[in-house]
């Protein structure tokens, strides 16, 4: 059912802009913007997303991928169908890529009440709006968070920070933790990939390290398109200077989907040389993701170098973070732990 959607304006001879993404699209009367979810109707613009969510699942909060934020815990995850890019090697494209041939938004009937009382019910520490792209069904995810905070949940995005400077501000006191896709430090690869643009998803993540948002950081490394070293160089030295060298960064394998069939699986010398960048600019944690069993998802104590968190797949052992600390040595574990920030 169609619902009032948010941050937009009018503009003449019926015409609406959405304010919710960088895209700030113009919409004719009767039209959708880019994302396929939001239409003009009779001058105004309407969500198709605030009550059909198109996946649930209770998740470790690992698998987000968020390693420092209440490891060990589970968190209640849903995604309606919509996005706001079009990336040709995305994982979820029956989801995102649903609404834009014209089909109907489809999901299951829900309410943010119902969403907390299941999270709650659960057991879950937090509630994770995900899968698809959250921008998208800001609504839903406005209302939710709030109900969520108000019963003690924490909030988390996983998202392609493709926000509006207004959409972070409306979500800036809603939202603890966020994993943002830094796809490339390539302008080119996100126009003709991801149908987007490099820089606003830059200004996002600096905006979300001063709202105080927890921050990690993905990069799907997809052979012959954004593996260049000098790239990922760039790449982790943003990081590192604009975010903070405490910012984990999560290296990602691909494996072959959507319209990128023809690919091949990213090699583990290119993910071990990503990591090498990444190291050589300062950051304190990196992680290789997609690849079961690797050397490099354990977190280890920057001062110690000890193993202080063992992971194996998306299950957690503490080895040696006590109240946010190093056991072995006091240092910080930069991070939330035990519902405390550190």
């Amino acid at each position: 059912m169609l619902h009032p959607a948010r941050l937009w304006k009018e503009l003449k001879n019926g015409k609406v802009q959405c304010r919710l993404c960088n895209h700030f699209c113009i919409i004719e009367p009767d039209n959708h913007g880019i994302c396929g979810v939001r239409q003009n109707i009779d001058g105004s613009l309407m969500t198709k997303t605030y009550d059909l969510v198109a996946a649930i699942n209770i998740d470790p909060v690992e698998k987000k991928p968020l390693y420092h934020f209440l490891p060990g815990t589970s968190t209640f995850s849903l995604g309606t169908q919509g996005c706001n890019f079009g990336c040709e090697f995305c994982q979820n494209a029956s989801l995102s890529q649903h609404p834009k041939s014209g089909r109907e938004v489809t999901g299951q009937k829900v309410t943010p009440e119902t969403l907390v009382e299941l999270a709650i019910s659960h057991k879950c520490k937090s509630i994770s709006y995900t899968y698809s792209e959250p921008t998208i069904f800001f609504e839903l995810m406005q209302d939710t968070a709030k109900l969520a905070h108000d019963h003690g949940l924490k909030n988390i995005i996983v998202s392609n920070g493709f926000q509006s400077p207004e959409c972070l501000e409306e979500l800036a006191p809603l939202i603890d933790a966020a994993n943002i896709d830094l796809k490339s430090f390539n302008n080119t690869f996100y126009k003709e990939i991801c149908k987007g643009k490099l820089n606003p998803v830059l200004e996002t993540l600096k905006h979300i390290k001063k709202l105080g948002w927890w921050l990690e950081v993905t990069t799907l490394l997809i052979p012959g398109k954004n593996d260049e070293i000098s790239e990922l160089k760039q790449l982790a030295n943003f990081i590192a200077t604009e975010l903070g060298e405490e910012v984990p960064w999560h290296i990602s394998r691909f494996h072959p989907d959507y319209m990128m069939q023809d690919c091949p699986v990213t090699p583990m010398t290119s993910l071990t040389l990503a990591r090498q960048a990444g190291n050589d600019a300062g950051l304190k944690y990196i992680y290789i993701g997609n690849v079961p069993g690797n050397e490099f998802s354990s977190t280890f104590c920057p001062s110690c170098n000890k193993e202080i968190i063992r992971r194996l797949g998306f299950s957690m052992e503490n080895m040696g973070v006590d109240h946010g600390m190093c056991k072995y040595c006091g240092c910080h574990a930069n991070g939330v732990f035990e519902n405390k920030s550190n």
